[in-house]
């Protein structure tokens, strides 16, 4: 009689954490075939890798800490949905990846109900910029942590927790298959038209206090620009809520879904305006320069304000420890200040090809062109779960 397949358990509550744990899943697919089997929490990439969620991870993303404790009661509700989904599944291994208010309740849950099954977390909390305690209450909740960066780990080890240092999956995006003149025709631009690329966020916070400067910055813009083409590539987690509100606009805009057009936007574009996040460096691995824009709830805002520990929100202005690319966050993004940094690009090539060059030489610190992290992550999940089996004599 054959083994029964592994169990393995991925749980993510926002976009990026989608986008890991599907490639994670298919990875450990090509290792183990048939002998795998996945249950747990995710969005439509991990749906398609074969993860099937019981609820919408939309419910969960959260932004703020307002919002974060109108949540709360929501979120405790879906820790105990995805704890309830373990007791039935009886998984052999739980990866918790990102979101860390979500999924550390999740691990907490899980190791209260089975202390013998292994918990990994798959990114750690920043705690290099901001709340240095976190390492300790993550080397408390998980037995080993899959870092995207190469400076996390003394962070933890410190604290008593294994720590493999796996890459960031946005460094290996393979723009191999993009086609710049799809995008072009797709949208009916012209060979010499600028096109500005506009990245809202993926969680409804983001698109809620973020995308209305987004919003004002291209009206003046194009006010100046009549041949600007504006692309705005919606995540799956946010795509109704940014078609909704994009279609108010007075001026033309081309919402775009699916990560093959995402990723032709991304190498067809002259300049990008990015809510900050993964998506920063996605695009900076294109080879586009950008203006980068945040909010935050006043309260949020007022107490990370206190925690930071570093000037810089963007992962490759913190490696090369300038700002690389423009951060306008809080009062500073503003339609005005995001337009006039995006016009000083639009209007200048060679301030274009500076930008796109120091870009680069900061994502060479953060490890571009390293081992696919998706691949590094199958490798270590299997080597834990290995060790765990070993001790426990199973």
């Amino acid at each position: 009689m054959s083994a029964p397949p592994l169990t393995v358990m991925l749980v993510a509550a926002e976009a990026s954490g989608d986008d890991r744990g599907a490639g994670l899943a298919r990875a450990l697919k090509r290792r183990l075939g048939a002998g795998v089997r996945f249950v747990g929490v995710g969005g439509q990439r991990m749906a398609e890798a074969g993860v099937e969620s019981p609820f919408d991870i939309a419910e969960i993303s959260i932004l703020g800490l307002l919002e974060g404790l109108l949540a709360y009661p929501r979120v405790l509700r879906r820790v105990r949905d995805t704890a309830a989904l373990a007791v039935r599944e009886k998984p052999d291994v739980a990866v918790l990846i990102d979101s860390w208010g979500f999924t550390l309740r999740v691990a907490q849950a899980l190791r209260r109900l089975d202390p013998r099954m292994p918990l990994i977390k798959y990114v750690g909390p920043q705690v290099w910029a901001t709340r240095p305690g976190r390492a300790r209450t993550l080397a408390t909740a998980v037995d080993h942590l899959l870092s995207i960066h190469a400076f996390d780990a003394p962070w933890f080890e410190a604290e008593g927790l294994p720590v493999t240092f796996v890459g960031n999956a946005a460094l290996s995006l393979d723009f191999s298959h993009a086609d710049p003149s799809r995008l072009r025709r797709q949208v009916g631009a012209a060979p010499g038209d600028p096109i500005l690329l506009v990245l809202p966020g993926s969680r409804p916070g983001e698109i809620a206090r973020i995308l209305p400067a987004f919003e004002a910055a291209v009206a003046l813009l194009k006010a100046d620009r009549p041949d600007l083409q504006v692309v705005v590539p919606a995540a799956p987690t946010v795509a109704e809520m940014v078609k909704s509100r994009v279609a108010g606009w007075t001026h033309r805009v081309h919402v775009l879904e699916g990560e093959e057009a995402k990723l032709d936007a991304m190498k067809a574009t002259t300049v990008a305006l990015a809510c900050s996040g993964t998506v920063t460096t996605e695009v900076a691995l294109a080879g586009v320069p950008m203006v980068v824009g945040y909010r935050l709830g006043p309260v949020t805002h007022a107490l990370l304000k206190r925690l930071i520990r570093t000037p810089y929100i963007t992962l490759f202005n913190i490696a090369a420890q300038a700002f690389i690319a423009p951060e306008l966050v809080q009062d500073e993004c503003t339609g005005p200040k995001l337009a006039r940094e995006i016009a000083l690009r639009l209007d200048d090539a060679d301030l274009r090809r500076r930008q796109v060059a120091d870009q680069f030489a900061a994502l060479d610190k953060m490890g571009r062109g390293g081992p696919d992290p998706a691949e590094a992550a199958a490798d270590a999940v299997l080597k834990v779960l290995g060790a765990q089996r070993f001790s426990t004599g199973t």
